[in-house]
């Protein structure tokens, strides 16, 4: 019997389990929408929430907790400047999981992992290689000219 058991174990013992988490959640608040199984998101989706409503108090002491948790100091930051404020009114509820059905390969259930109003946020695309060298070689024309 699974009493008093709160969490998947994903197949990992508990350090690998934890940097895992710790992976998606940074990735997950870096982002804003993520990409993953199922079963990972559905696990990430409470410690996400967690460190969401850390962020709505903006303290040194929930700063530093945050720091423990999260890789990345400019993750950090933009969770304290930008989404705390974001969601200071909201009483919970910050993500939700979309379902996108089988994985080719292995046939493993993938969910989008993302955070409310999101949705609003265009996509910008990274420049590829030839596009930077098309607009150098437009620099280079322009000021010859």
């Amino acid at each position: 019997m699974r009493h008093l058991v709160k969490s998947k174990k994903l197949g990992r013992n508990s350090p690998q389990r934890r940097a895992l988490l710790r992976n998606l959640v940074t990735s997950f608040l870096e982002k804003e929408r993520i990409r993953t199984t199922l079963a990972k998101a559905k696990a990430a989706r409470p410690v996400a929430e967690k460190m969401i409503t850390l962020s709505r108090t903006n303290s040194l002491s929930a700063r530093r907790r945050a720091l423990g948790f999260i890789y990345k100091k400019d993750v950090v930051k933009k969770m304290f400047d930008e989404i705390g404020p974001r969601f200071s009114e909201r009483p919970g509820g910050y993500t939700r999981i979309i379902k996108l059905g089988p994985r080719d390969g292995d046939g493993s259930e993938m969910a989008i992992l993302e955070m409310i109003g999101s949705e609003l946020k265009k996509k910008t695309k990274k420049k590829s290689v030839k596009d930077k060298a098309k607009e150098k070689t437009k620099e280079k024309s322009d000021k010859k000219k």
